[in-house]
C-alpha cells in the first residue's frame, strides 16, 4: 500500500467520523432518534439520515439539534477545512 493510498483511507474514516458528531451527542444525553426528531419538528428518518451524512439540514434544523443535545454550531456540524494541498497528495 502506497503513502497517499493510506492517507486516503485515512481521511475517509475522518470524514465517516463527522457524521457521528450528532450521534455522539444524542447517545450521551441518552435520547433516541425518534425522541430527537419529535422534539426538533422532524421524522426519525431524517434524524437518522442527518446522522448516516446522507442529509444535509437548513441551518433552522442544526440549530434545533444543537439546542436538544447542548452543543454548539462547531461542535456539531463544522468541518475542519483541509488543505488543497492535502486533498490531491
Amino acid at each position: 500500500m502506497t503513502y497517499r493510498s493510506v492517507r486516503v483511507i485515512l481521511y475517509m474514516e475522518v470524514m465517516e467520523l463527522k457524521n457521528l458528531k450528532v450521534k455522539f451527542a444524542r447517545l450521551e444525553k441518552d435520547i433516541s432518534q425518534t425522541e430527537l426528531a419529535k422534539r426538533v419538528g422532524v421524522t426519525r428518518q431524517t434524524i437518522g439520515m442527518i446522522e448516516a451524512g446522507d442529509y444535509n439540514p437548513t441551518l433552522k434544523l442544526c440549530v434545533a439539534i444543537c439546542r436538544e443535545l447542548d452543543k454548539t454550531l462547531n461542535d456539531l456540524f463544522w468541518e475542519e477545512e483541509v488543505d488543497d494541498k492535502e486533498k490531491t497528495r
